[in-house]
């Protein structure tokens, strides 16, 4: 299996936002930067605006799609395949976001599939997992993690790790202000690592970034990005606001 690098790595989720001229004064302030190159970063806007996002953006900041589906083409109204989102010059796609877990009703099999096709593809995928507040008042943290990462590494092939980002994105801290701690983050973070390493490998469990998401702004960032198994963000609201550079240069 190829070795993968574990560079810091920042995802911006614009979700349901952005016009041509919100996405322009985005566009001029990642420009602007200046943006760490020891990060790779990432912005996932609508899929309206991705071929505009992908002609502006500078060069050193990828694009994702924000869901697609397990099927190239066919009938499925609503839907992009990731050979669109490819063709319009993307390289990433979000999968799994709570959003479209618990909106939508997106299923753990569902998601593994659309991960191994997405995968399949040729896309780098972002894999978001995270649980409920009650589930974490439950004490079942773990427990529901784990069984969200087995439905998508079920898709998977050993050297399909490489073209994966683990977003760890606690479902009570998503868009509520509410932040987990980062020694809440690191304990989830940990043991997501130490996990992988029995269930899938060592190699794995050492090489992939499993990042974090809920909440993230330029006020908390540095103190997560302290933590010794959080490898960056996965960023809502605040990515769409010029703390998103902050944020991105996070670990300098």
């Amino acid at each position: 299996m190829e070795r993968c690098q574990r560079k810091f790595f920042v995802g911006g989720n614009w979700k349901m936002n952005g016009s041509f001229s919100s996405i322009q004064e985005i566009v001029e302030f990642l420009k602007k930067g200046p943006l760490s190159s020891s990060t790779e970063v990432v912005v996932a806007p609508p899929a309206t605006y991705l071929h505009y996002v992908c002609q502006n953006v500078p060069p050193i900041v990828g694009v994702a799609a924000q869901n697609c589906y397990k099927k190239e083409k066919g009938a499925f109204t609503g839907e992009v395949s990731p050979q669109m989102i490819l063709d319009v010059g993307a390289k990433w796609v979000i999968l799994g976001h709570s959003e479209r877990r618990h909106v939508f009703g997106e299923t753990d099999e569902l998601i593994g599939e659309k991960v191994g096709f997405a995968l399949q593809s040729g896309l780098g995928v972002i894999a978001c997992i995270g649980e409920l507040l009650s589930e974490r008042e439950a004490g079942k943290t773990e427990e529901v993690v784990a069984r969200q990462l087995a439905a998508i590494a079920g898709h998977m092939s050993a050297s399909d790790w490489c073209k994966v980002v683990l977003a760890y994105e606690p479902v009570w801290a998503i868009g509520t202000g509410k932040t987990a701690s980062p020694e809440q983050a690191q304990e989830v973070h940990h043991f997501l690592r130490k996990h992988i390493s029995g269930s899938i490998s060592p190699s794995v469990a050492s090489e992939l970034r499993i990042i974090y998401g809920g909440s993230v702004n330029a006020g908390n960032c540095k103190a997560l990005s302290a933590q010794e198994d959080v490898d960056g963000f996965l960023v809502g609201g605040a990515s769409l606001k010029p703390d998103f550079v902050q944020i991105v240069n996070a670990p300098n």
